[in-house]
């Protein structure tokens, strides 16, 4: 049971988000489309270890179900996050285009 815990502790970690590596700008500091760029490859990653993780379920290869759920939510979350973000930079978008100048 304490063995199960650490797994999903060490899970948890995992989710913090490391430090960008995305392209540089020409002062230093990460670029915009970099970033942004970065997001969406890790949002497609969690959904591809997703994908691996129910194929692995449906062919008997793996097991442990709470894995897979956790693989499956993890995806599900941070798809979920990217879309607010862009419904957000549209807003933001919008909100500059009817802006007079």
């Amino acid at each position: 049971m304490v063995d199960s815990l650490k797994g999903v502790h060490g899970s948890i970690q995992d989710m913090n988000p490391p430090e960008p590596s995305g392209t540089r700008d020409g002062k230093g500091g990460i670029s915009f489309s970099g970033l942004l760029k970065e997001s969406i490859e890790k949002v497609n990653t969690l959904q591809k270890e997703a994908d691996k993780a129910i194929a692995g379920l449906v062919k008997g290869e793996v097991k442990n179900i709470h894995e897979t759920m956790i693989a499956i939510e993890k995806a599900s979350l941070s798809f979920n996050m990217m879309v607010q973000v862009r419904n957000k930079l549209l807003a933001a978008y919008e909100e500059i285009m009817r802006m007079q100048v």
